[in-house]
């Protein structure tokens, strides 16, 4: 353990003391960095202390309303290792910038201490000899300076160093990495640089560099997966006159229920909401059978199925592949949530079967994490539709307080997109079913039970 003796600092031109007005911590109690420990007032302003150390309060200067001389002790904390060298520098500087007396008062002081007329004269001369020497030293003169550089050398900045600046070793240790010099930092009050006023000098002093490095043009061919991507997104936009939908769903209690499932799962796999999505969309399809559907366009035929053969959209380092769950709306959501990793894990590592490939009638697609607010997902072609779910983000909310008032809840929110072919799905027939699927994720026990 280390005591720390933290001295009265500088706090404005011509101050000798302040006042204490209010202490925030007493003797005993710890104090953190930073954290402001006692309200200082001088005849100017209220100025708050704050520890530039963490410790144990040992002792403080006196009592409110007591006067502090600058420079002096105004608190000793207990710390824990050794003080930080620009802890005790900072220390060190309030201390030198203490005034000292003038010299009737150190002619009084003299006197008092020594009765003798004679040792007060030689005690006096010395006294001024060690106080001229302490100026010349921190301030030298203009003269000398003039002499040593030349009458045309710029006069001497009033600028603070960086040694003399108030703030605590987390501001000085940020400056630092900042490449800022705290001397060129003008503190918003107190005397003491903090946190905010480096914001503030960057924001009226941003440092531009230059401009992100130009790449080299680069032409790369469109073959392979890339080639039939593009040119299934091509067909799919010009020959399907899109429209989306977008809806929000409280998917709260939905995330309690999977977290409750994960915790009592056993061997079963970990749940993600895309299992109970794809479970909760099976279940409201048999209302919706224009949107299971594939349309031919050349026959003009339209084929509404009555198994569920999702596609799931998967991220692959050769592109997008769409992947086909089977007879999705007889599995639960743990057997989804197997077949979803498979087919992932085959698509991603190029070992997908070619009919794991084909024949979806209906589309998810998901972003995970990144979701967004909102999408307008493009339809995998001859299907009639395709759903997105968005990112799940908290919101407060209104919500029923079971006494017909309301009250306000932060809950979890999930937006619902769906694109469709309007030249078989109208505008209320994809609103309908969305409305019915938001039904059962805000009831999702409803998607468990038959």
């Amino acid at each position: 353990m280390t005591k720390f003796t933290f001295n009265m600092p500088d706090i404005g031109e011509g101050i000798a003391e302040a006042e204490i007005v209010q202490w925030h911590k007493k003797v005993g109690d710890t104090v953190q960095e930073d954290e402001e420990f006692v309200d200082m007032m001088t005849d100017k302003a209220t100025v708050p202390m704050e520890s530039p150390v963490n410790g144990k309060i040992l002792e403080i200067a006196g009592e409110e309303g007591d006067m502090v001389s600058i420079g002096s002790m105004l608190v000793v904390i207990e710390v824990e290792g050794e003080i930080p060298d620009e802890v005790a520098e900072e220390n060190d500087a309030a201390n030198e910038a203490a005034p000292g007396p003038k010299d009737d008062e150190v002619e009084e002081r003299i006197e008092v201490e020594n009765p003798d007329p004679s040792d007060a004269d030689d005690a006096i001369a010395a006294s001024k000899q060690e106080t001229a020497r302490a100026e010349s030293v921190e301030a030298p003169s203009s003269s000398s300076s003039n002499t040593s550089e030349g009458k045309d050398s710029p006069p001497t900045s009033s600028v603070q160093t960086d040694a003399k600046v108030l703030a605590s070793p987390a501001v000085r240790q940020r400056a630092r990495e900042l490449g800022l010099d705290l001397g060129e930092v003008k503190p918003a009050e107190g005397g003491r640089i903090r946190h905010g006023d480096l914001d503030q000098f960057l924001s009226y002093n941003a440092r531009f560099t230059g401009a992100a490095p130009r790449r080299e043009d680069e032409q790369k061919k469109v073959i392979g997966m890339r080639r039939r991507i593009a040119e299934n997104m091509a067909a799919s936009k010009r020959n399907i006159p899109h429209f989306s939908y977008v809806e929000e769903c409280d998917v709260t209690d939905l995330e309690i229920l999977r977290a409750q499932l994960n915790e009592n799962r056993g061997d079963k796999p970990k749940l993600t909401i895309l299992p109970l999505l794809i479970s909760a969309i099976c279940k409201t399809l048999p209302d919706f059978p224009m949107i299971n559907a594939r349309y031919d366009d050349e026959a003009g035929i339209v084929t509404r199925h009555g198994a569920v053969n999702m596609g799931m959209a998967a991220q692959t380092d050769a592109g997008l592949m769409v992947p086909v769950i089977r007879n999705a709306q007889a599995m639960n959501p743990w057997q989804l949530a197997r077949e979803i990793s498979r087919l992932a894990d085959d698509a991603r590592n190029g070992t997908a079967k070619k009919e794991d490939m084909e024949g979806g009638t209906l589309t998810v697609t998901s972003l995970g994490p990144l979701g967004g607010v909102a999408t307008t997902p493009v339809i995998n072609r001859p299907e009639v539709a395709i759903i997105g779910p968005n990112r799940i983000i908290e919101r407060p909310m209104f919500v029923s307080d079971g006494m017909g008032g309301e009250r306000i809840e932060k809950r979890k929110l999930m937006n619902i997109s769906i694109s469709c072919d309007h030249r078989v799905v109208d505008g209320w027939d994809a609103a309908s079913f969305v409305q019915a699927l938001k039904y059962l994720l805000e009831a999702p026990a409803l998607i468990l039970v038959d």
